[in-house]
């Protein structure tokens, strides 16, 4: 009998890759960012050096396409024959396993444009945590359509237990104790107790599976209980998710992070979610669908976010700054040609073995599927500000040191203009 593996991984296997601006602990009350700017201050030491890219101010991030907010994102996608042909030189003599789009937006008004296999699909892996985000902007606005500030409220004060649903993971995230200063990385427990933003954050940041169980199931709740759900107690969630059909909550959570998606223009076949992150989910949810991603639907995410268009612009820039990136990079990030820039970054693994075969198969090396995704918006001191979808399937082969080479040489291509 065939002996097959199939292992869903996000980041934090290669080690803490922590997302939002540093100072942004009194805005979020995540905990982990008030360690980070001790460290940036002195006043705490670490062997870690943090990026210069990763410096930036929670107020000193913007959207770069706000000017373009009523352009359809078929404007931003016709290719510039000139870029198209240097990047299409970077795969000379490979195959399909490599697909990507790329859009220069250094000039918003006079973008370039770039693609490769563009629609091909791809278990999207941990990028699929983008999808759960916009599930959460999107309940958030919903029951506070009026009040950005009253949904950041919400985000900072409502806190809600793991349970089941951030189970099993192995991937570990940071725990601060701020009167302390200790800082603990450690799996989920049942037990475990945090604030909204602080489990997006755990979602992004680490890429933690069980944190993007959690926040989709906030989001499911937020749409079954409405304008009630800020005072829902622990007891009456758990006696929906008892009381209420398996196929009702199935279908809901489905509509939930995929719906807001359509909103978008974004189709069926260009990116959905089907299943959750964590086995403890499927005490209540079932899967329905499928996962797939492809590089032109999460363009559209980016230019969308960009534009300010993901449920509003206040949203869209609070999405953008979960997404940056503070502390240690990888993969397409980890390029040395980064180093200055911000980037804003999510990226999510997925590989099968089957050892029967006999050949070579471990960890992001798998022999029947290998998939590997970065997505990025990369923003240079010098205004050169570009953003890539690159999804791969090598086989047998860890792709992120391909994913690291494209960086380099897509920046080259870019900046030679």
């Amino acid at each position: 009998m065939k002996r097959i593996i199939l292992i869903l991984l996000g980041l934090s296997l290669m080690g803490f890759v922590m997302y939002y601006p540093i100072d942004g602990y009194e805005r979020t009350g995540i905990k982990r960012l008030k360690r980070l700017e001790l460290i940036k201050s002195g006043e705490l030491k670490d062997a870690a050096t943090l990026p210069i890219g990763a410096m930036k101010n929670w107020d000193e991030i913007e959207l770069n396409l706000v000017g373009r907010k009523q352009d359809s994102t078929g404007s931003f996608f016709t290719v510039d024959e000139a870029f198209q042909k240097d990047i299409s030189g970077l795969f000379r003599g490979l195959d399909r396993s490599y697909s990507l789009t790329i859009l220069d937006i250094s000039d918003p008004y006079n973008t370039r444009y770039a693609q490769r296999n563009e629609l091909l699909g791809y278990q999207p892996g941990s990028v699929g945590k983008l999808a759960v985000l916009t599930a959460l902007f999107d309940q958030l606005a919903k029951i506070y359509p009026d009040s950005f500030e009253q949904r950041l409220e919400l985000l900072r004060n409502k806190s809600v237990k793991a349970g089941v649903w951030g189970l099993t993971d192995e991937h570990t995230i940071p725990i601060y104790n701020i009167e302390k200063k200790t800082l603990v990385k450690r799996q989920v427990i049942a037990s475990d107790v945090f604030t909204l933003f602080e489990w997006a954050d755990h979602m992004l940041s680490v890429s933690n599976n069980g944190a993007a169980s959690i926040v989709w199931r906030e989001a499911l709740l937020m749409a079954a209980f409405g304008e009630a759900y800020p005072e829902l107690t622990e007891e009456q969630a758990m006696a929906y998710f008892k009381e209420t059909p398996r196929k009702e909550l199935t279908d809901l959570s489905n509509d939930v992070v995929n719906l807001p998606l359509r909103q978008l223009g974004i189709t069926h076949d260009e990116w959905r979610l089907g299943s959750f992150f964590t086995k403890g989910a499927n005490t209540y949810v079932g899967d329905k669908g499928g996962s797939i991603g492809t590089p032109q639907g999460l363009m559209k995410f980016l230019v969308q976010l960009e534009q300010g268009n993901i449920i509003d612009e206040a949203s869209s820039l609070e999405m953008k700054r979960l997404m940056y990136m503070t502390d240690r990079r990888i993969r397409y990030a980890q390029s040395p040609v980064l180093k200055e820039a911000a980037v804003y970054f999510k990226s999510g693994s997925l590989y099968k073995c089957d050892r029967s075969k006999g050949e070579a198969c471990g960890k992001y090396m798998g022999n029947v599927t290998n998939f590997m995704n970065s997505v990025i918006i990369v923003e240079h001191p010098d205004n050169c500000t570009y953003m890539v979808v690159l999804m791969t399937n090598v086989l047998r082969k860890n792709s992120a040191s391909d994913h690291l080479y494209l960086a380099s040489s897509i920046d080259k291509i870019i900046k030679k203009g």
